[in-house]
């Protein structure tokens, strides 16, 4: 078993204060990262790829032929939703290669930091009509490196049975959608008094705090364990290869949530700013605003779920994970069917009120906070400590691939009426629901938590400064 653990790291609010340095650099790759994203469709749609603009992008005449081989003949919105679409997909597809290098390679604090100046390179390069291909391939590549290897070193702090495990990675995708909240108010506000590119360059700039904070944090972050070569790496016990097996097996699942949650991320920029009623006493909110709220509410809920996760697991009744996540996709489902509601036939003039919108932001989290934190602790905490990295980026991956399916919906969008679009997105996810629930007693007996071994090298004691 693990020896790791808070009394070698130091302890703030009850965890390791490595914790809070991992989260406050996800945080400010979030900001970076979602306010990016926010702008990221407008900003196709409305200026990029208009008028002759297109024909100062390096290669996107032959990147949108190839789009196109693919899918056919597309519209200015629908070409935008699937850029948007790969991009993400990209995003999230090479944690598992970032990972891997963390693995195997290099160490995880190197990738990190590695991942943390491409991103920052890849932002900047956005703020240039010349460079906006290659700013989002530097952004992906980024990414992959970055997130492939700062959310496995959080299990590192914590000894194996810990239960605060799940409650660090819930503080961990709090400092995501914290991140999340602030940065849509922040690039949409840029972006509309001052331009496009001002809200590209202040997604940069907070890469780079973010590269700051981790870096003057790392003596309260364990040291990656030691690199073994081929021959030295023992091989994977047959009870370890049967969880990477049942992991892998639900990962399906996975993807039918992020369908439906990647496309709250791009087409539903477009579905609000066509059906709903954006004005509020002769103000027009910014539609990346409404997206703030997905940072927002899990800063409200996460501590009353945890209170309540807590309360039933002393009296023993704390749902499974794999119950969790299935309950995280119901709730998600039914908050999609309010958009749904909110949509009207096409050609209406007719508009939704805001606080549809509002409400299903609302509700969404919710699903969220039962699904995507508790998806990574079923991968970080089951999985062995010599797969980790690489486990974590094929949870990414999932994203991907909703990604990828809701980039091909998004092309729908101008098709048929926003009821179908919507209805089709709520039964995806509710299907997982279903499945997880009917899953969560026979194959959460097979998926006990992974132990991890002695570490070789001690994290820095509590002896040491504290950070800055």
């Amino acid at each position: 078993m693990s020896e790791i653990g808070p009394s070698l790291t130091g302890e703030r609010f009850g965890h390791p204060k490595g914790l809070w340095v991992l989260a406050g650099t996800e945080l400010w790759d979030r900001i970076s990262f979602h306010g990016m994203q926010a702008i990221l469709t407008l900003y196709l749609v409305s200026d990029l790829l208009v008028g002759s603009r297109p024909d100062h992008v390096i290669a996107l005449g032959p990147f949108r032929r190839g789009v196109e081989a693919i899918t056919g003949p597309l519209t200015t919105s629908g070409f935008a939703t699937q850029t948007f679409g790969i991009y993400i997909a990209l995003v999230y597809a090479t944690p598992i290669l970032g990972g891997w290098i963390g693995d195997r390679l290099l160490t995880r604090k190197m990738c990190v930091s590695i991942g943390a100046l491409l991103m920052t390179l890849g932002h900047f390069s956005l703020a240039f009509d010349a460079s906006f291909l290659f700013g989002m391939l530097f952004l992906a590549c980024g990414a992959g490196m970055l997130r492939g290897n700062l959310a496995p070193q959080v299990k590192s702090l914590y000894p194996t049975g810990d239960r605060r495990q799940g409650d660090a990675l819930q503080y961990y995708a709090l400092s995501v959608n914290f991140g999340a909240f602030i940065a849509p108010l922040a690039t949409g506000t840029l972006a509309a008094f001052y331009g496009w590119h001002v809200g590209f360059g202040f997604a940069g700039f907070g890469m780079l705090i973010g590269l700051i904070v981790y870096l003057v944090g790392q003596r309260h972050i364990p040291a990656d364990p030691p690199r073994l070569s081929r021959a030295e790496r023992p091989p994977l016990s047959g009870p370890e290869r049967r969880r990477l097996l049942y992991l892998l097996a639900v990962w399906p699942l996975f993807v039918c949530f992020w369908v439906a949650q990647s496309q709250v991320w791009n087409t539903y920029n477009l579905w609000v700013r066509d059906h709903i009623d954006l004005e509020v006493m002769g103000f027009t909110v910014p539609v990346p605003w409404l997206q703030s709220l997905d940072g927002l509410m899990p800063a409200l809920t996460v501590p009353l779920i945890l209170i309540l996760w807590n309360r039933q697991g002393v009296r023993g009744s704390e749902p499974e994970l794999l119950t969790k996540m299935g309950i995280g996709c119901l709730i998600f489902g039914a908050s999609v069917l309010l958009l749904v509601a909110g949509s009207h036939e096409p050609g209406s003039t007719a508009r939704a009120s805001l606080w549809i919108p509002i409400a299903f932001h609302i509700v969404s989290n919710f699903g969220w906070i039962y699904f995507a934190p508790v998806a990574n602790t079923l991968m970080l905490t089951r999985a062995p400590e010599s797969t980790r990295g690489l486990l974590y980026g094929i949870s990414a991956l999932s994203v991907t691939g909703g990604s990828l399916i809701s980039g091909r919906l998004g092309g729908l969008y101008d098709k048929i009426p926003g009821t179908e679009f919507w209805l089709i997105h709520a039964a995806i996810v509710a299907f997982a629901g279903i499945v997880f629930l009917l899953l969560a007693r026979p194959l959460g007996r097979r998926l006990p938590e992974a132990d991890d071994p002695v570490p070789l090298q001690p994290p820095v004691t509590d002896a040491l400064p504290q950070p800055v």
